[in-house]
């Protein structure tokens, strides 16, 4: 059933001798704001990890394929949706009849979760139109501004031959942030599920397990030791949302406990203002 509700949601994560978004016009530093030092990881980061939970938990069920996934071609997912109803696809373009047109664009809708999700823009050679998502995700701002460090790495074998006549080892770097905590507030949008992509609740209970396990299967030496420490949604009852998601973001609130570095999540304090909230909105602690 597509969902009759609107919600938002604040979720705190943290890293810790890690590198959580790498950016490549720095030499994969990670990610900050130049004139404040926070900290950034951004919303394609964040939707590529939900993508590759639900991959991983919905791997082979019909409904839940990922669309922009390691290894696709689009066009040749888009021409999934014209051989299902044998309709001969015209290069760039949609059919002009318009119920084929739906069939086309419903079809990507039905068998790909992050369509579903995050909407999708499938004009390409084989045109499947675009869609709005009703899951959109802000990028994550550290809660206070961070430090990054180059790491001098050394590794006993060598590449080549040629380089073992020469030395006995290689030297390399790796970055990391020693400790920050993240912050990134999202948006899930009824009026575009029920009008766009069919989002149901099913998908939002998946939406909120890839949330609190998103670091779970994504380890490794490069991101370090990162986690989903807490995700609050405040839940809307109607459709279009009883007050502003920024009202609502405002009443969760994280701050340091002393003025020392933090290096851990106890570290810090979060305060919830959960008094007199909005009429028809829910705050919903998932973790």
């Amino acid at each position: 059933m597509t969902i009759e509700n609107r919600y938002e949601f604040v979720m705190l994560f943290d890293v810790e001798n890690g590198n959580p978004n790498g950016d490549p016009d720095a030499g994969n530093m990670p990610r900050i704001d130049p004139e404040t030092s926070y900290g950034i990881v951004t919303d394609v980061c964040i939707k590529r990890k939900i993508r590759d939970y639900v991959a991983l938990v919905k791997e082979k069920e019909p409904g839940y394929q990922i669309y922009v996934r390691d290894g696709a071609v689009l066009n040749n997912q888009h021409e999934l949706a014209y051989k299902k109803f044998d309709i001969k696809p015209e290069e760039k373009k949609l059919p002009k009849d318009e119920a084929e047109a739906k069939k086309i664009t419903g079809f990507m809708c039905e068998n790909f979760y992050d369509i579903r999700a995050f909407g999708a823009v499938m004009t390409t050679k084989v045109n499947c139109g675009q869609v709005r998502g009703p899951v959109q995700i802000n990028f994550a701002r550290s809660v206070d501004p961070v430090v990054t460090q180059e790491v001098t790495i050394t590794r006993v074998a060598v590449t080549s031959a040629a380089d073992a006549e020469k030395k006995e080892h290689e030297m390399g770097r790796k970055h990391i942030v020693p400790y920050a905590l993240y912050r990134v507030e999202g948006y899930v949008s009824a009026n575009l599920a029920q009008k766009s992509t069919g989002f149901s609740d099913d998908d939002l209970n998946l939406l909120w397990d890839a949330l609190i396990n998103l670091f779970e299967h994504d380890h490794s030496a490069a991101r370090g030791k990162m986690a989903t420490q807490k995700l609050f949604v405040f839940k809307h009852k109607n459709v279009l949302g009883c007050a502003p998601s920024h009202v609502l973001f405002d009443r969760i609130k994280v701050s340091r406990k002393s003025d020392k570095p933090a290096r851990s999540f106890s570290d810090y304090e979060v305060v919830i203002d959960d008094k007199n909230l909005p009429d028809g909105v829910e705050l919903i602690v998932k973790l």
